[in-house]
C-alpha cells in the first residue's frame, strides 16, 4: 500500500507540473504581458538625394558646350565637363554612368551664348528625356555684355531661374539638380591678359564688359571690371538662394567661382573658356558635389 501511495503521489505531481507548465506557456493572467514577436527593422527611408543617378541632362551656355576647347570659335561637346565622351575630361556623366551608359543616357541641351532667360526653354527640352539629374551652368553671358549697363538685372536673373526650376519640378518632381556657380570673370581676365594671342581674340567680342581694353588699368576700367564682378557675385547669390529652396537641388557652394583657372585650364584659342584640362577640373568639382553624402 505504501508503494502504491508513493507511486500515486508521484504521478499526481507530474500531472500537476505538466498542467502548470502548459498554463505558464499559453495563459496570461494578472499583470503579465502577452508575448510578442521580435520587432521587424523599419525600412530605411528613401534619401532625397541619390548619389548615383541613372541619367544626366545638361543645360547652360558655351562652357557646357565645350566652346573653344578643341578648335577656335567652335563648340566641342565631346569635351563638355557635364556630358562629354573625351577620356581626357572624364565628364560627370561618364563618372556616374560609365562610358557606355553616358553615351545612352546623357544629353546636352546647352547653347553657346545662352543667358538665364534661355534656361526655361532648355529645361523644357531636357524634361522630355526624363533625366534623373539636370546640371545647370549659366550666368556668364548675363554679365558678359557690351557694357556693364547692359547686364541682366539681378531680379530678372532670379525670376528666370525660379521659372526654370518650377517647370522642372512640375514635370519631374523627383529629378535632381546640380547648379554650378558662375566663374570668376575678373580672375579669367587677369590670367588671359598675359597672352597676346588671347587679347587679339578678345577683340572679336568675347565678354567685352570685362575683357574690353584689357591692358587699361585706369580708374574707369577698374570700376567697369569691379561692377561686372559684383554682378557675378550677385548672380551666384541668387543661384545659392533659389537652389536652397528646393530640397532636390545642390549648389556647388561657389566651387567653380573659387577655382583658380591657370593658363593650362584656359583655351589656347581665347584664354577665357576652359580648355580640355579646365573642363576636366569642372567635371571633378561637379562629381564631388553630386556624390557627396551631404551638400
Amino acid at each position: 500500500m505504501r508503494k502504491r501511495g508513493r507511486r500515486t503521489r508521484g504521478v499526481l505531481a507530474v500531472v500537476a507540473a505538466a498542467v502548470l507548465g502548459v498554463a505558464g506557456c499559453d495563459a496570461v493572467g494578472g499583470d503579465s504581458a502577452a508575448p510578442s514577436e521580435s520587432p521587424k527593422p523599419s525600412p530605411k527611408p528613401t534619401p532625397l538625394w541619390d548619389r548615383s543617378p541613372g541619367s544626366v541632362a545638361a543645360v547652360g551656355d558655351s562652357i557646357t558646350r565645350g566652346f573653344d576647347a578643341c578648335d577656335v570659335l567652335s563648340d566641342c561637346p565631346e569635351a563638355s565637363w557635364a556630358t562629354g565622351a573625351s577620356p581626357e575630361v572624364d565628364s560627370l556623366a561618364v563618372r556616374l554612368l560609365g562610358r557606355t551608359g553616358a553615351a545612352q543616357r546623357s544629353w546636352n541641351y546647352a547653347v553657346s551664348g545662352a543667358r538665364m532667360a534661355d534656361l526655361p526653354g532648355q529645361m523644357a527640352r531636357a524634361v522630355g528625356r526624363k533625366p534623373q539629374l539636370v546640371t545647370v551652368m549659366v550666368g556668364a553671358n548675363d554679365a558678359c555684355r557690351s557694357t556693364p549697363s547692359a547686364m541682366t538685372p539681378v531680379s530678372a536673373f532670379r525670376a528666370d531661374f525660379e521659372d526654370s526650376l518650377r517647370s522642372l519640378r512640375k514635370a519631374l518632381p523627383k529629378a535632381q539638380v546640380f547648379v554650378a556657380s558662375v566663374p570668376n570673370l575678373k580672375r579669367l581676365w587677369s590670367q588671359g591678359r598675359t597672352s597676346p594671342t588671347g587679347k587679339q581674340v578678345w577683340k572679336l567680342g568675347i565678354c567685352p564688359s570685362m575683357l574690353g581694353d584689357p591692358d587699361a588699368l585706369d580708374s574707369a576700367a577698374t570700376l567697369r571690371r569691379d561692377t561686372v564682378q559684383k554682378r557675378v557675385e550677385d548672380y551666384n547669390k541668387v543661384l545659392r538662394e533659389v537652389c536652397a529652396e528646393d530640397k532636390r537641388c545642390r549648389y556647388d557652394g561657389g566651387a567653380v567661382y573659387d577655382y583658380r583657372f591657370g593658363t593650362a585650364q584656359l583655351s589656347r584659342w581665347d584664354y577665357f573658356h576652359p580648355s580640355v584640362n579646365g573642363q576636366a577640373r569642372l567635371a571633378e568639382i561637379a562629381y564631388r558635389a553630386v556624390t557627396a553624402e551631404r551638400p
